[in-house]
């Protein structure tokens, strides 16, 4: 399939990953294409097209993975293959939907009377130390990997990468003339020892997305109350901040007004949370984009997620029937209460 020459209307960047995951239900899901820049990019076709991915992958990434994208109309031409070796897998166990854990998959696998897979020998579940400032890793994301053509995108969401990458991406983005720009904040840098730090990061953002469990560690010792976190982190030039909190729905802050909103999560079937998160940033961004409207934004962002935790596949959200999405975005809006 040939791509238009006309510019992609939105961009995201992220990850792409080998994805296992152990389900409540004894469901395993072995070694499917996954990431957050696959889940945040099916976010935002829930209700847009002409969506470009940036991301790195190497040699052995699956070529009929990124073919796949490509059928399901991803532009694919901001995938930089690279000749280092990158460690794309990643693990998820769920004891029930809200309880993720990501280590020690035998375990698992071993209560689900499973073989350990061939493709898991010599998993390690990453180590939760701090971004380095000044090292980019394996998956960073430089601007020389981001093609000319997507500068003339209209908006462009980050998905969680590390400090590096969220540091530099906006810049090259704004030179680009782009103005949307959403980040979802990295689990590297949402610590106190990067306080200081924040400001460079967040200033001239549009959105600030981040977890309930992120920015409390960020707070740790200083405040529990999520409405003075998302103060603060509005206090230092970004437009809106969203606090995500699983089923509990989401936090949305206004910065300009200070007006505060509470957006309950789509009463959905959970089948599989992984990657919901990265939709609602996906569907967020369309949202926000199209109307201006944070509420509204917020609302398609919960509806991309809803779709995505029924299924257990990333595709499995763009299969739901025409005129599903909106007829969702209805019932949820009835709910959504001003703090």
């Amino acid at each position: 399939m040939d791509f238009p020459i006309s510019p992609l209307r939105f961009i995201i960047v992220g990850q792409l990953r080998k994805t296992f995951i152990a389900l409540p239900n004894e469901e395993f899901v072995e070694n499917q294409p996954g990431g957050n820049a696959i889940y945040a990019a099916v976010g935002a076709a829930v209700w847009e097209k002409d969506i470009g991915i940036v991301a790195r992958v190497s040699q052995d990434f699956p070529e009929e993975w990124l073919q796949t994208l490509k059928r399901w109309n991803f532009d694919i031409r901001g995938i930089q293959r690279l000749n280092e070796i990158i460690d794309h897998r990643e693990f998820f166990a769920y004891q029930n939907p809200a309880f993720e854990e990501s280590e020690n998959p035998e375990v698992y696998l071993t209560n689900l009377n499973r073989p350990y897979p061939r493709e898991l020998i010599g998993y390690k579940a990453n180590p939760g130390l701090l971004d380095s400032r000044t090292k980019p890793g394996a998956f960073t994301v430089r601007s020389h990997d981001i093609p000319s053509e997507y500068l003339d995108a209209l908006a462009v969401h980050i998905c969680s990468i590390d400090y590096l990458s969220h540091i530099l991406l906006p810049t090259t983005f704004r030179q680009g003339q782009i103005n949307t720009i959403s980040l979802d904040a990295s689990a590297g840098y949402m610590d106190p020892a990067f306080e200081d730090d924040l400001p460079l990061l967040v200033n001239g953002l549009t959105v600030f997305h981040t977890s309930e469990k992120k920015i409390s560690r960020l707070f740790s010792g200083k405040t529990g109350n999520l409405w003075d976190m998302a103060e603060w982190i509005g206090s230092m030039g970004c437009e809106l901040v969203v606090i995500r909190r699983g089923v509990q729905g989401q936090y949305l802050y206004e910065s300009s007004s200070h007006k505060k909103w509470i957006i309950p999560a789509y009463p959905s079937n959970v089948r599989c949370p992984v990657g919901a998160g990265d939709a609602f940033c996906g569907g967020f961004l369309v949202g926000y984009y199209t109307t201006y409207d944070p509420i509204q934004a917020a609302l398609q962002g919960s509806i991309s997620a809803s779709f995505v935790v029924e299924g257990t596949a990333p595709f499995y959200a763009l299969e739901a029937l025409p005129g599903l999405a909106r007829a969702r975005l209805e019932v949820l809006r009835e709910r959504v209460r001003q703090v």
